[in-house]
């Protein structure tokens, strides 16, 4: 189960993708239930599933069809609205990042939004982010036998909006970009925050109990460039028009990435990780 953002969806769909042509017709099916949709493969008795849980804790972002809110409130210490779909999986991959970036601060509720709290603190994004892993690190440790699931937690997955990042001042943000960034002399800064990258490495490797793997594909994901799906994207569940893709500056997504892609790349890094681990039988 990949539980997450968008970007963790992306990479369970390239998942989905890598294993679709090795699973006979007929033995596959796909399944949406709220925040959870299901890949099921029957041969196999398996499942490949996607939860939406864009701060993995509760927020008021957690609608999966109606999510798109720009004044984001978290609850940093309620995960159990959505801990309670993660529990029996065989391997976890976690993440959370791209919905934090919108402010420097971030709202977190005092009480909760059943009881109808109003109230709430502007916290320092790094600081608010700490938090809600503390919060995520607790429910592992609590919840999780080492000897049934092994966890695995993504680093965050970088954008590609301002072209003068890497030297292309007339550029339209990630728009016509056809080769990843090369000959790159000292590191680039294309506006990833590594405070939380800091973050969440020493988190993860802090939970006392299970081992959780830490799968950073940041520093490498930052050189693609050219590999966002830009115009050639859906928006609101549909393919954008000519007009629409006529205006990079506003329509262009350098966010998500294409498939095949980048997040097969990711998923060949998780692969490595779990055939390298002790088989638990």
């Amino acid at each position: 189960m990949f539980v997450g953002d968008s970007l963790n969806r992306n990479q369970w769909e390239s998942m989905v993708c890598l294993l679709y042509s090795a699973v006979p017709d007929g033995e596959k099916s796909h399944a949406c239930n709220a925040s959870l949709i299901i890949y099921r493969i029957k041969e196999y008795n398996a499942t490949v599933e996607f939860y939406w849980a864009p701060f993995l804790v509760e927020s008021n972002s957690d609608d999966p069809l109606a999510h798109s809110i720009t004044d984001r409130i978290v609850m940093a210490d309620s995960i159990e609205k959505h801990s309670q779909h993660w529990k029996g999986v065989d391997y976890l991959v976690f993440n959370t990042y791209i919905w934090w970036m919108n402010t420097a601060k971030m709202k977190v509720l005092r009480g909760s939004f059943d009881e109808g709290s109003k109230l709430y603190d502007e916290i320092e994004r790094v600081t608010a982010y700490e938090r809600v892993l503390r919060t995520w690190a607790r429910w592992v440790e609590a919840n999780v036998d080492s000897e049934k699931t092994s966890v695995f937690f993504n680093s965050m997955s970088p954008l590609h909006i301002r072209p003068v990042d890497w030297g292309n001042p007339g550029g339209i943000k990630c728009s016509k970009e056809k080769l990843p960034i090369l000959d790159r002399i000292g590191p680039i800064n294309v506006g990833t925050d590594w405070r939380m990258h800091v973050v969440a490495a020493n988190l993860t490797q802090s939970v006392r109990g299970p081992a959780v793997g830490f799968l950073d594909i940041t520093g490498l994901s930052e050189y693609r460039k050219d590999a966002h799906t830009s115009v050639h994207t859906i928006r609101q569940g549909k393919i954008l028009s000519p007009e629409q893709k006529a205006e990079p500056l506003v329509y262009a997504d350098c966010i998500h990435w294409c498939l095949p892609g980048l997040p097969d790349t990711w998923n060949e890094l998780l692969y490595a990780r779990i055939v390298s681990s002790p088989w638990r039988g």
